[in-house]
């Protein structure tokens, strides 16, 4: 009688401490993070922002019901970072589940606000159906607002949102500069990057023929693939600018690449030569590397004109980031007709290579000639590890750099995103690697540690045929070897137990 009620007893303890811990976890939980970056863990640049809120902020999260599991797992992660920054901001943070499938009146509102759903495939009784569905957020502090139309699975949402409370709770944005007048790309031509930008900053442009000096209130100045030559006076206001301690972002093209044409060139522009005054060589030539994007080719076949993909090693990926700031994370970032760079300053100015091309990689001289049915082969990528982005800091004093920073990129056209009037998507690597590029020298929010904390490339593919294989076998026998394991040690749990009852003294 005593054991049945210990049993009962047990039983009821272990009902209650579970149904305590459920209720417990809607506000408090605690989380292990085994993932590469930290993925699940809050960074401190979220704290700092979340827990210095100087006004309530009210998050709005706009989730439909009964959805497909990648979908209520986005919904699961947004509520959890919501309650680890509620914990964080106290009363300056409240924020709702609200479903707009059941409402038409909020639908319509949200609508207004930009948000609109996406139809995913839904399978209902043995058959798939469309179905509308809303994974968005509204952030709210006093008259001002910022929208998230779309959490994509996979993202990162921290990012997303602590950018968002940033973007509502800043009053005074710092001021950054984009140079134009010599060839630039516009603004326009750069939506992407400027869209990103605008979170934090007040973007402006400039231009260094006609102004005096550049104004100190710019805590960076952006100089992205000029074509025309630079005067000297215009390159002198940059030396200034740096001495006062600003900061330069220089995305060149040293070279130039015109497929129409099938010619590259060399460009000169008076930056080159401004920057091998620094220490830092952008050499006139173009970087080939076994790892490329692949290019459109039409082919005659009989009557019929085909158009194929080929590998173009003139457009380098690159998957090789050093462990920086402004690179870390980065997993894949497209470069058409890069440069390598190369250092010859002294040790008066810390340098800091930020990407590499890859263990299979060369050089071509210019003027040359692109021969897109030309059959490559390994003789063709003799080097190895080919700079293609560096970072440089000077300190007080310095002759070269001063107090300022410069990061120089061995391509001007990775950022944009509307060539020749045709609008395209950004790499999100291409654009991260220049927005964490442009936060390092202008921004101390710590907010760069966040926009690579997502998964954005991991193709299977580019592992080695040994891990593919480990992996295979390990995904197909673990579970099995599990299932065995749990059985034999039930089977000697049972066995124990059989002969405990054999016992003559068992009750």
């Amino acid at each position: 009688m005593k054991r049945k009620q210990s049993y009962y007893l047990s039983i009821g303890l272990v009902t209650g401490i579970m149904v305590l811990l459920n209720v417990l976890s809607q506000d408090f939980f605690v989380r292990l993070d085994l993932t590469e970056n930290n993925r699940y863990s809050l960074s401190q640049a979220s704290k700092n922002i979340v827990a210095n809120l100087n006004a309530p902020v009210t998050v709005k999260a706009y989730f439909s019901e009964n959805m497909p599991p990648n979908i209520e797992q986005v919904k699961r992660d947004f509520r959890d970072l919501l309650v680890e920054y509620a914990n964080l901001a106290g009363k300056n943070l409240v924020y709702e589940f609200i479903n707009p499938n059941e409402d038409p009146q909020v639908e319509q509102q949200i609508n207004q606000l930009g948000i609109a759903p996406v139809m995913i495939n839904v399978r209902e009784k043995d058959e798939v159906k469309q179905q509308k569905a809303y994974l968005a957020a509204v952030i709210e502090q006093q008259d001002r607002q910022e929208v998230i139309p779309f959490l994509q699975p996979g993202t990162a949402l921290e990012y997303a949102l602590t950018t968002a409370i940033k973007k509502v709770s800043v009053v005074n944005k710092p001021a950054i500069a984009f140079v134009q007048g010599n060839g630039e790309p516009g603004l326009q031509d750069m939506q992407e990057v400027v869209g990103s930008l605008e979170v934090l900053y007040n973007v402006e442009t400039i231009n260094l023929t006609e102004l005096p000096e550049i104004p100190s209130r710019f805590k960076s100045v952006i100089i992205v693939g000029t074509q025309d030559t630079l005067p000297q006076p215009a390159v002198a206001k940059l030396d200034d600018y740096l001495q006062q301690g600003g900061n330069v972002l220089v995305a060149i093209n040293r070279v130039k690449g015109d497929l129409q044409t099938a010619f590259g060139s060399a460009v000169h522009t008076g930056l080159e030569d401004w920057l091998a005054g620094k220490g830092v060589q952008v050499q006139n030539m173009f970087l080939i590397d076994a790892k490329s994007a692949s290019v459109n080719v039409q082919r005659q076949q009989g009557v019929f004109r085909i158009s194929t993909q080929v590998q173009f090693p003139f457009i380098p990926i690159i998957t090789n980031f050093a462990d920086h700031a402004i690179s870390k994370g980065l997993e894949s970032v497209v470069m058409p007709f890069v440069s390598p760079i190369v250092f010859t300053g002294d040790t008066t100015v810390q340098y800091m290579p930020l990407a590499y091309s890859s263990e299979k990689s060369g050089t071509v001289s210019v003027p040359t000639y692109f021969d897109v049915q030309r059959q490559w082969t390994l003789a063709d990528f003799p080097l190895a590890n080919q700079v293609v982005a560096a970072a440089l800091k000077g300190q007080a004093g310095n002759t070269v750099l001063g107090a300022g920073r410069l990061v120089v990129i061995g391509n001007g056209n990775f950022a944009v995103n509307n060539s020749n009037g045709q609008p395209q998507q950004l790499q999100p690597d291409n654009l991260s690697l220049f927005v964490n590029s442009v936060d390092w020298l202008a921004d101390d929010t710590g907010l760069i540690d966040l926009r690579t904390k997502s998964v954005t490339s991991r193709p299977l593919e580019q592992l080695a045929d040994e891990t593919k294989t480990l992996l295979k076998y390990v995904n197909f026998l673990l579970p099995i070897l599990l299932v065995i394991a749990i059985g034999i040690v039930r089977a000697a749990m049972n066995k124990r137990k059989r002969i405990k009852r054999m016992e003559v003294r068992y009750e």
